[in-house]
């Protein structure tokens, strides 16, 4: 099993199934402090580096969210303009810079490869937050923690389960590094929802069929999302070689309750990376499902926090010093209790 501790999260290669155990025994320590009943300073005084080079959100906010709560200290760079590669430097030297400020590093590339490329000139831990079309590792997990959450709603596992994934599957990193975690699991069904041009990539279908599971490749929605789990992935339009191309697929696979109730299990959990497509052409996941109680993705995102809070904890060395440096919280700020 990896060790964490000082170990850099680059792949989700680096992981078998004892070690996606302990990250999420790991996560669920982090609930009450991800939830504000608690807070813990066991990280006070360090430093996290976020480098997103690439658009980014959730992961860019959860990744500094996550070590705030933590107790630690956040210092970004979005953007390639707004940092020295924009003048030659290499990822090598950056990475010796960086990691001469921080304590760890989150990081985001537009290019496959590059965070492991980094990884070789940094002194500090560094997480991956996307690599091109590569990897998403860390995504990958809060994917699973969320799959094996709302399973258990219906006394389901992951093992054996039946799992859709739909949309673009060529470029979506986040279902490549999904599909390869549950590699470690038994017995599960994959329906590969995609048109032919972005259909799952022959290496990962590889390792789940090496893995033993089943694979459909089916290039309709129709027929083909009675599953326990239903992900879908939004058009990676900035991958395709030109918009025009990736026009050509913008809203084939939308998903309405009315498309949910027709084609769906009662029980089928709903799941996207996000950010999901709103517009009108596109509607990947429709606005009326909101209220559906099995739409899962912003119980995802919940779950994020949890997963990066959990590899910094393990990554530094401080998972089972958290609880030490806990405090009460004195404000109240949430609409939503969960």
């Amino acid at each position: 099993m990896l060790s964490f501790q000082g170990e850099n999260i680059l792949s989700v290669n680096q992981l078998d199934r004892e070690a996606i155990e302990l990250i999420f025994d790991v996560a669920k320590r982090m609930e009450p402090y991800a939830k504000k009943h608690k807070r813990t300073q066991v990280l006070e005084g360090a430093v996290l580096a976020n480098l997103f080079f690439e658009p980014s959100t959730r992961t860019r906010v959860s990744f500094g969210t996550a070590f705030n709560l933590l107790g630690g200290l956040v210092r970004e760079t979005t953007g390639m303009q707004s940092s020295a590669l924009a003048k030659g430097e290499s990822l090598y030297d950056t990475a010796r810079v960086i990691s001469a400020y921080a304590d760890a590093v989150a990081m985001r590339h537009p290019d496959a490869g590059s965070v492991a490329e980094f990884a070789t000139g940094s002194d500090v831990p560094v997480l991956n937050g996307g690599d091109g079309p590569n990897e998403h590792p860390t995504q990958a997990l809060l994917d699973l923690l969320t799959i094996d959450r709302e399973l258990n709603r219906f006394d389901r596992s992951v093992d054996g389960m039946h799992i859709a994934l739909v949309g673009d599957l060529k470029y979506g990193r986040t279902v490549h590094s999904l599909s390869k975690l549950l590699c470690h699991y038994k017995n599960i069904k994959f329906s590969m929802v995609a048109p032919d041009g972005l259909q799952m990539p022959d290496y990962v279908l590889d390792a789940v069929s090496n893995a033993g599971h089943q694979i459909e490749l089916v290039s309709q929605m129709e027929g083909n999302l009675a599953a326990d789990i239903v992900y879908q992935t939004r058009i990676q339009e900035e991958r395709f070689p030109s918009q025009e191309e990736a026009n050509k697929y913008r809203g084939g696979f939308r998903i309405s309750q009315a498309i949910y109730d027709a084609h769906c299990k009662p029980e089928s959990v709903l799941m996207h990376p996000l950010p999901r497509d709103s517009r009108s052409d596109a509607n990947e996941l429709d606005n009326d499902l909101n209220s559906n109680d099995n739409l899962a993705i912003f119980r995802q995102v919940q779950n994020g926090v949890l997963i990066r809070m959990a590899l910094f904890a393990l990554t530094l060395g401080v998972e089972n010093k958290v609880q030490q440096y806990e405090t009460n919280v004195p404000w109240f700020s949430r609409k939503r209790q969960s």
